[in-house]
C-alpha cells in the first residue's frame, strides 16, 4: 500500500491512521482543514489505511466523521478488502455495520472474500459469508476462493467454503482444479478434504497432467498415498506419460518406489530394499526400474 500524500495535512491524517494515533486523527479531522476522504495519488483513503493497519478506534472515528465506506482506490480495493486481507475481523464487522459491500472487485477480480481465503483468515471468511459474500467469486484467471485456499493449504477455510456451496471441481481458466493445485503444493490435509467432498482425482489441466502426476513429480508421498486410496490406477496421461514417469523425472527415489509398489501391473513391482547403499540416487532409480524396462513397460 502506498502512503504518498498530496498535502501536509493529508500526510498527517494518513500517518495517524497508520499508527493508530486516535487523538491526532481527531484533532486533524475536527480542525475542518482536511477532508475525511482525502486521498493519495493512488486513491488510497485514510479509512483504507486504518482498516489495513488494524486500528479499530481510528476506523470508527473516520466512519463517524463521514468517511465513505465503499470508496475504491486505483486498483479497485476497498477498506473492506484491506481489512479482510489482513485478517482484522472486528473491523470487517464494523464496516458491515455501516454499509460495506462485498461486491466490489479489484482490477484482477479480487474481492474481500478471495483475499481472506488466500491468507487463511477463517474468522473473516465466516463473517464475509454471513454478510453475503459470493463463494463463487473468480479472479480474472478464473481462480475461485476455494482454489486460492487450496493453493495455500488453508484446510479450515477449504472446509468453510465447501460447506457454503463452493464447487469442488471448479477449475481455473488453464484447467487447473483445486485438487491439482493442492497436490502440487503438497497440502495433504487439503487433498483429503477435497477428495472426501468429491474432487475428481483424474481431472487434468490443459497440458494433460493430473494431480497424481504433479504430486509424483514433486515427491509428495503422503499426497500420493491419499490419491491412490480413491483410485489405485496409475493410468496414462494424454501425452502417454504416467505418474511413474513424473516421479523419475523428479528424481525422487522414495516416490518411485511408492508408485512401483502401488501399481496394479505386476511387472512394475519388485523388492528393492537390498540395493547397495553407495549407489547414487539416479543409479538406484535405474536399478529399480530395470525390471520394468526389460519387460517392455512404458
Amino acid at each position: 500500500m502506498s502512503f504518498k500524500k498530496e498535502t501536509p495535512l493529508a500526510n498527517a491524517v494518513f500517518w495517524a491512521a497508520r499508527k493508530g494515533n486516535l487523538a491526532l486523527l481527531q484533532l486533524l479531522l475536527n480542525s475542518g482543514r482536511v477532508d475525511v476522504d482525502c486521498k493519495d495519488s493512488y486513491g488510497t483513503s485514510a479509512l483504507m489505511v486504518a482498516s489495513y493497519s488494524g486500528h479499530y478506534e481510528c476506523v470508527r472515528e473516520l466512519i463517524m466523521q463521514g468517511a465513505e465506506i465503499n470508496l475504491q482506490r486505483e486498483t479497485g480495493s476497498t477498506s473492506l478488502f484491506f481489512a479482510a486481507q489482513q485478517g482484522h475481523d472486528e473491523i470487517v464487522k464494523l464496516l458491515f455495520e455501516f454499509g460495506a459491500s462485498t461486491e466490489f472487485q479489484t482490477k484482477d477480480g479480487g474481492t474481500a472474500l478471495s483475499a481472506a481465503c488466500q491468507n487463511g483468515h477463517c474468522k473473516v471468511v465466516e463473517t464475509l459469508l454471513k454478510n453475503g459474500a459470493n463463494v463463487h467469486d473468480q479472479l480474472s484467471d478464473g481462480a475461485t476462493p476455494l482454489f486460492l485456499a487450496s493453493q495455500e493449504g488453508h484446510v479450515t477455510v477449504v472446509r468453510q467454503l465447501l460447506s457454503s456451496g463452493a464447487k469442488v471441481n471448479q477449475p481455473r481458466e488453464d484447467g487447473t482444479a483445486p485438487l491439482w493445485m493442492a497436490a502440487q503444493m503438497g497440502h495433504c490435509e487439503v487433498v483429503k478434504v477435497l477428495l472426501l467432498r468429491g474432487a475428481d482425482r483424474d481431472a487434468d489441466r490443459n497440458d494433460g497432467s493430473t494431480a497424481l502426476f504433479k504430486a509424483a513429480h514433486k515427491g509428495h508421498c503422503k499426497v500420493i498415498e491419499e490419491l491412490l486410496k480413491f483410485n489405485p490406477s496409475l493410468g496414462l496421461l494424454k501425452n502417454g506419460s504416467t505418474a511413474l514417469h513424473a516421479a523419475v523425472m523428479g528424481g525422487n527415489l522414495k516416490t518411485v518406489k511408492l508408485l512401483l509398489e502401488a501399481s496394479a501391473d505386476p511387472t512394475l513391482r519388485n523388492n528393492n530394499n537390498d540395493l547397495p547403499a553407495d549407489l547414487t540416487k539416479n543409479d538406484r532409480i535405474l536399478r529399480i526400474l530395470r525390471p520394468q524396462i526389460l519387460n517392455g513397460g512404458s
